[in-house]
């Protein structure tokens, strides 16, 4: 199995992700934004929290039109699958692979702590490892996390069973709490907490883990 972790000017959650990657029994290979294209072979692809391009524009409107970009587009575009980490869920909805904005905070602070979470589907290889409606506690650390969307965007997100983690407490403001969303064909997903932060006990907490692990269970019965 293959992962790459995709790098930007900015990006400061990249070798969080390949560690994870790694524990899990992935390859991992680390791509420069300016690469066209991904490795051969690749089975996912990571885009890292950070702050790409120094948030300048809107939080990933630079990295979202960088070369690689368009490698990730045709890799999803032949069903691979792709993660976005909160500036690379940013990432992912400016360039269009998923639907909806994160804005400002509602706060208009910067939060970084521990957020409950509860796990909306295990209909995915993201979530397969946990059971719909499990809580989870999963770090927090963004200023532009207020998920929005229109609602016809929003019906079809909940009557598609899309989406795929929801804020307990929510604490930015995302309409109906959403910290994740699934693509249509459910191998892209989005969210703004870090599960790469929460995969040892050592570290405070392993609430993460089983993502990493479902995705290596989905990629090798694949």
């Amino acid at each position: 199995m293959k992962a790459a972790v995709i790098v930007f000017p900015g990006s400061n959650c990249d070798r969080d992700l390949a560690v994870a990657f790694r524990k899990a029994g992935f390859e991992v290979a680390m791509v420069w934004h300016k690469d066209s294209g991904l490795p051969q072979g690749t089975d996912i692809v990571a885009i890292p929290g950070g702050f790409s391009f120094g948030d300048y524009l809107r939080c990933g409107a630079i990295a979202g039109r960088s070369p690689v970009m368009t490698g990730v587009a045709a890799h999803v575009a032949r069903g691979g699958y792709a993660l976005g980490i909160c500036n690379g869920f940013q990432v992912l909805c400016e360039t269009g692979l998923l639907p909806g904005a994160l804005m400002r905070n509602a706060g208009l602070k910067f939060i970084c702590k521990p957020q409950a979470l509860r796990v909306e589907t295990g209909e995915s290889a993201f979530t397969q490892d946990y059971a719909a409606g499990q809580e989870v506690t999963v770090p927090l650390a963004h200023h532009d996390g207020n998920y929005v969307i229109d609602p016809e965007g929003l019906a079809a997100l909940t009557a598609e069973d899309r989406i795929a983690f929801r804020y307990l407490r929510n604490p930015n403001g995302s309409v109906d709490d959403i910290a994740g969303i699934l693509s249509a064909n459910r191998r892209v997903l989005g969210m703004m907490p870090h599960p790469e932060r929460a995969i040892d006990p050592a570290h405070g907490g392993a609430d993460g883990w089983p993502m990493f692990t479902g995705l290596c269970t989905a990629l090798v019965a694949a």
